[in-house]
């Protein structure tokens, strides 16, 4: 605590040069002026700490022992604020970091977003700005609380949110809503039919009754599992039941061959930079952009823009809402130049795989890949033929 004290106050640490320093002692105790950490030294003299506020004091009492002073240090905040007794720009520097400190303090500066996957984060964000959540507002005003149900209301997708302040930092928390499962409608009847041709594999019947069985060649739109079921009575009864009309449910798996094709011409557009560029500058301070130019229009008839964004960040890593941005636009002019064939090839086979893949389905399975090159009217043309294995049925409501 004493530490404490001391450094609030602050202390001047000196040594006593004399013929008798303890002479100077004894005037310090007879006037009440405190003083610790002594330390005797070689030769007579005597090295001890006073407070700050009795450095002059200290002085005269010496003049009186016929002794000299030798300061060697301050410390404490006293001795601090002292340096800038005349540095004036130095001392606004520092008063007006200290008002800072303390207005910026109650503003938000941050705002962080968690828990969300499929909602995005900038949406989110929008939607905040609305609400009044924004870096710069002032933190005592916001209603926590509130803000977080108007989210909920304002926002699809959500099932939960709350929104925390922890000093410059908003902290929003959501969680998303789980969709319900699609209702299977049971008055909608109808057949699962054919979506492709192929040779059936494997039928797997759910509702209704199998229209077609394993080894069989079907075309597009054929029933494969038909929704008219014929009941039987009981055996050897002799009774017909008749026949009932259901929603046909299943699976189907085939063999087919699918053909696909991709092309992409044997010349290509490049650009080709000019040197001519042109640079627009802003700042952004607490979401207010501050523009340094006042022209935003770009003469150029083809070009890139390229976009850079300093932010500044605390020690911590933590950005702030400070940010400098550079918009640079460079011009071009296009040049047609051969493309490479092989790169061509390769690309186009790799496009053909992704939508063959996607057209299977995630039940879908290749077999056999065969792949036909070949070059016309100015393009490079890949032919893909595959034999797979698919699912292929699909359901059709029943007309009438």
């Amino acid at each position: 605590m004493q530490k404490i004290v001391n450094f609030l106050r602050g202390s001047v640490r000196f040594t006593v040069t004399g013929a008798f320093p303890e002479r100077f002692l004894n005037l310090c105790a007879q006037n009440s002026l405190g003083f610790w950490a002594v330390e005797w030294l070689e030769g007579g003299e005597v090295k001890l700490t006073v407070a700050h506020k009795d450095w002059r004091r200290a002085r005269v009492l010496a003049e009186k022992a016929m002794c000299t002073l030798a300061r060697e240090g301050a410390m404490g905040i006293p001795p601090f604020l002292g340096r800038f007794r005349k540095r004036y720009a130095l001392l606004a520097g520092l008063i007006l970091s200290l008002v800072a400190v303390g207005v910026l303090s109650q503003f938000i500066l941050t705002v962080e977003i968690s828990g969300n996957e499929t909602v995005p984060t900038a949406k989110i964000l929008t939607e905040l700005r609305r609400l009044g959540l924004r870096p710069g507002t002032y933190g005592p005003g916001v209603d926590e609380a509130m803000v977080g149900q108007q989210l909920l209301l304002q926002m699809d997708g959500l099932s939960w949110c709350a929104v925390n302040l922890k000093g410059t930092v908003a902290e929003v928390l959501v969680r998303e809503a789980v969709k319900a499962p699609p209702l299977l409608d049971e008055n909608i009847l109808g057949d699962v039919v054919a979506r492709a041709p192929g040779i059936i594999t494997q039928i797997e019947v759910y509702r209704g009754a199998a229209a077609v069985q394993e080894g069989d060649t079907v075309l597009p739109g054929e029933v494969l599992i038909t929704g008219n079921v014929h009941l039987e009575g009981p055996k050897y009864s002799g009774l017909d039941l008749g026949w009932q009309t259901v929603k046909a449910q299943g699976k189907v798996y085939a063999r087919t061959w699918r053909t696909l094709e991709a092309e992409i011409p044997l010349e290509a557009a490049t650009k080709d930079p000019t040197g001519r560029s042109r640079s627009l500058w802003s700042l952004q301070v607490l979401g207010l952009r501050v523009n340094f130019y006042r022209n935003a229009g770009i003469s150029y008839e083809r070009y890139d823009k390229i976009t850079k964004v300093w932010t500044a960040r605390l020690p911590g890593g933590r950005e702030m809402p400070l940010s400098l941005t550079r918009e640079t636009a460079q011009e071009y002019e296009t040049v047609a130049v051969p493309i490479d064939t092989d790169a061509a090839e390769e690309l186009l086979k790799a496009r053909l795989d992704g939508a063959l893949t996607a057209l299977l389905g995630p039940d879908g399975e290749v077999v056999r890949t065969d792949y036909a090159v070949r070059q016309s009217g100015g393009k490079l043309i890949v032919k893909l033929t595959a034999e797979c294995k698919e699912e292929i049925g699909k359901f059709v409501p029943a007309s009438g």
